[in-house]
């Protein structure tokens, strides 16, 4: 598929619905031979609504071109998410008068993991989130208020926040302090590890404070 490597996908019918309904650019939409009635049928309507191109192809060759095994006949090709740089999420915080409040995913390698923490984060007032470029899951098209930074390495960035004064708070099964025990009235990223291994043994050093 023409440049897949710059483009990103969504998958399943309420993805897909969600979507279009957000008023999101699709560059277009794959959809099953055969494949017209329940909620594709209002997929189609509103894709034609906003003149978007529509290819209609054999099942076995959408299923190549899925990246999960649950696309439901319809996948919608985007263009990829627009990351930031760490200084923007620090310039939002500055422009809404506020403490930053960072968040750092040292690895989080399930996409849905990735959407929930990015919902959580916007709803708790968090200013940005930082992922590492390597070893993490990528971050869906759909996401579009939260302000995301890909980084080389997320050691230097820690360093960098240190240095504009920001507290880096990581979280650790094996700590002492609950979490709602600590006092987060301050400039703070909270760091969160992967699913299996925690943050790396270097992020868990470079923390100012450890909570579980």
């Amino acid at each position: 598929m023409e440049n897949e490597e710059y483009n990103e996908q969504v998958e399943g019918r309420n993805a897909v619905l969600e979507l279009l309904e957000s008023g999101r650019d699709i560059n277009k939409i794959l959809v099953a031979n055969g494949e017209k009635h329940g909620s594709i049928h209002k997929i189609l309507a509103i894709a034609k609504e906003r003149k978007i191109i529509v290819t209609e192809m054999e099942r076995n060759k959408l299923n190549q071109i899925a990246q999960t095994p649950n696309n439901q006949g319809v996948i919608a090709i985007v263009p990829p998410y627009d990351y930031c740089e760490v200084e923007d999420i620090l310039e939002e915080a500055k422009r809404k008068n506020e403490m930053p409040f960072i968040l750092i995913l040292d690895g989080i390698e399930d996409p849905h993991n990735l959407g929930s923490i990015i919902r959580t984060a916007e709803t708790a007032g968090v200013h940005g989130i930082i992922i590492p470029k390597r070893r993490a899951a990528s971050v869906n098209s759909t996401v579009e208020y939260m302000k995301i930074a890909r980084v080389n390495n997320i050691n230097e960035t820690i360093r960098y926040l240190k240095e504009q004064d920001v507290w880096i708070c990581g979280t650790d099964m094996d700590t002492n302090t609950i979490y709602t025990k600590q006092d987060y009235k301050m400039p703070i990223a909270i760091v969160i590890g992967s699913e299996g291994f925690g943050m790396s043994r270097l992020v868990k050093e470079n923390c100012d404070f450890l909570v579980k």
